[in-house]
């Protein structure tokens, strides 16, 4: 080995010792089991507290030096997570240490793989600094062992049902843990940035608040429309019928992916890109199987939220109720809770004509074992694989779709006198008030209550999958949705618009997504990662759900045309509800009216 070899594996070894060495943890580390749960330490927190402490050791002594290691990793890793630009003069700044010895430990850090740069403008002769992957996990790791070392050291609380598997003062479980995302290594080429067409929901909306972030890590812009649910609908549709998409990614409901696919909206994800990068065994299954059509990926799910029933544990506690596992059980714990002279109701849920009913009734149908379409029986349910083939018959004017039809005029004598017009939102806000006990409801709506501390579900909401019909059985119908590429999206933006969307969908940005408020997520690994685990109950319930193959996407069929059906529904099951017509009568009128909109009726 030469001397320059040696100098320069001797920097290296320097500057990550410098960094590892915190995160190992004392071998003799012990557990006391206590009942508070402590706030786990972000990357943010680590880095304002080693500043802190080390502005305090370094100024403590006369004869005290700088660590410019420390110093600059700690100023580069806050400030990617905050989205903020890192040059070399800034992060020298920030050394503590002369200009010309800070340029030298920069060296040190570049050679060791510590630091990544980017080029900053087309000539690359400027460059922004980002924290590489290895920095990441090192400091994801110290920041599990700031919180634990100040508790054994200087006492508090630990969780007593955090990891318990311990192998020299580690676990095994916080090994798992997802890294924030790292930067492209080159910015995306898209001529005025990235534009993006979304649905105006809890998730879309943290992206939203992450854009700073996540400009940082493409490299570019980023310009996001969001809609409420039909009029993203509609948008889509206008898109498609421009010579060119004013958008790179659209996010698409996952009962749209049939019509989107067969009018040729979404490009066929196989047919641009390598679908093994998207690691497709990661997904929930539902979520992924629901992005294709005709055995062919439309999208990447960006959100897998199963409609649940939220239930108030404290309630059932005090009246000694059990959670129901049946409809019959539903009604009757409902009219049990069912209080109105105190402003209480047993049970809210979507009963608002058109779209938010056609959703609740076309699910309801599911909880009773029937789909609105014909469709081979499989284990865990039914065979939605085949939809493209067009040979399904509706099943709306069916006996089961008549006892779902009348499990919701019974709903009606247990909620809150504004059903009628109660949608998605709506629904959630008078559970989250205290106002009913039990709710159907997306988990993407969770952080409604379980983000507001005045809440009184806050904390004491429980998960179920639907309760079953008679003949059916447990289910957690699957909605959310999925991101594709405008098939007439230019050619010279769909390399970047792919590299875009497989970091808007990876492990690392979902993790991300739920550090900031989202209650999806349609990963294995995030819904199995400790830190969000510690956030909120609903992630291990999903994922319960997943294993026992609750979650199901073929209550909400991706057929062409099925958003002209739900709207049907939604409204004569709405004429229904209000008394106007017996449920035989607007099942018929249902089906018929359908049946003529998929051109399947007679004359």
């Amino acid at each position: 080995m030469t001397e320059t070899s040696r100098t320069d594996s001797s920097k290296r070894s320097i500057v990550k010792d410098t960094l590892e060495h915190r995160t190992s943890a004392p071998q003799a580390a012990q557990r006391k089991p206590s009942t508070p749960r402590p706030r786990p330490a972000s990357l943010v927190d680590v880095t304002e507290y080693l500043d802190s402490l080390a502005l305090e050791i370094d100024t403590a002594f006369d004869l005290s030096v700088a660590n410019p290691y420390l110093n600059m990793a700690t100023h580069l890793v806050r400030h990617h997570v905050q989205g903020r630009l890192v040059t070399g003069s800034s992060l020298v700044a920030a050394s503590g240490v002369p200009y010309a010895t800070g340029m030298r430990k920069l060296r040190d850090m570049l050679e060791a793989g510590l630091i990544e740069q980017r080029p900053r403008t087309k000539s690359g002769k400027t460059f922004s600094l980002h924290p590489s992957p290895a920095m990441l996990e090192q400091f994801d790791q110290l920041a599990d062992r700031v919180r634990r070392l100040s508790i054994e050291r200087f006492g508090g609380n630990q969780p007593e049902d955090g990891p318990q598997d311990y192998y020299y003062g580690d676990s095994y479980m916080n090994g798992q843990a997802i890294q924030p995302p790292a930067v492209l290594p080159e910015p995306l080429a898209l001529p005025g940035g990235l534009r993006g067409l979304v649905h105006g929901d809890p998730t879309f909306m943290v992206m939203k608040d992450l854009k700073r972030q996540f400009e940082q890590v493409l490299g570019t812009d980023i310009h996001q429309r969001a809609f409420s649910i039909d009029r993203l609908r509609d948008e889509a549709l206008r898109n498609a019928a421009r010579r060119q998409s004013r958008y790179d990614i659209i996010a698409v409901d996952l009962p749209w992916i049939g019509e989107f696919a067969q009018k040729g909206i979404l490009a066929p994800l196989d047919a641009i890109m390598d679908v093994t990068r998207l690691d497709p065994s990661d997904f929930h299954t539902a979520g992924w199987q629901g992005a294709h059509w005709g055995g062919r990926p439309y999208g990447v799910p960006s959100q897998t939220t199963p409609e649940l029933l939220f239930y108030r544990t404290d309630l059932f506690a005090e009246e000694g109720l059990v959670p129901p596992s049946s409809t019959a059980e539903v009604l009757d714990v409902a009219r049990r809770l069912h209080r109105p002279a105190r402003g209480r109701y047993g049970i809210a849920w979507n009963a608002a004509r058109g779209t938010a009913l056609g959703h609740t009734f076309i699910m309801t149908c599911g909880d009773f074992g029937q789909p609105i379409v014909s469709m081979p029986r499989i284990a865990g349910g039914f065979d939605a694989s085949r939809l493209d083939r067009g040979d399904f018959e509706l099943r709306i004017d069916s006996d089961r779709a008549l006892d779902a039809a009348e499990y919701l005029l019974s709903l009606m004598d247990v909620s809150p006198p504004n059903i009628l017009s109660m949608s998605w939102y709506e629904r959630i806000r008078p559970y989250a008030a205290g106002d009913v006990a039990m709710a159907y409801g997306y988990t993407l709506l969770a952080p409604y209550f379980e983000l507001d501390p005045k809440s009184p579900a806050q904390g004491n909401t429980g998960f179920l999958p639907h309760p079953a019909g008679p003949l059916g059985s447990p289910i957690a119908p699957v909605g959310g949705y999925v991101l594709g590429i405008p098939s007439n999206l230019a050619p010279e933006r769909r390399a970047a618009a792919v590299e875009a969307l497989i970091a808007f969908t990876s492990p690392e940005a979902q993790k991300l997504y739920v550090q900031h408020g989202a209650r999806t997520t349609p990963r294995y690994s995030v819904g199995a990662d400790p830190d969000v685990r510690r956030l909120s109950p609903v992630f291990e319930a999903v994922d319960a759900m997943s294993w026992r193959d609750e979650l199901q996407f073929w209550p909400r069929p991706p057929i062409p045309r099925i958003s002209e059906v739900i709207t049907i529904v939604g409204e004569e099951l709405h004429d229904m509800l209000r008394g106007l017509t017996p449920p035989r009568i607007a099942l018929k009128r249902a089906q018929h009216r359908a049946e003529r909109a998929l051109g399947q009726a007679d004359g």
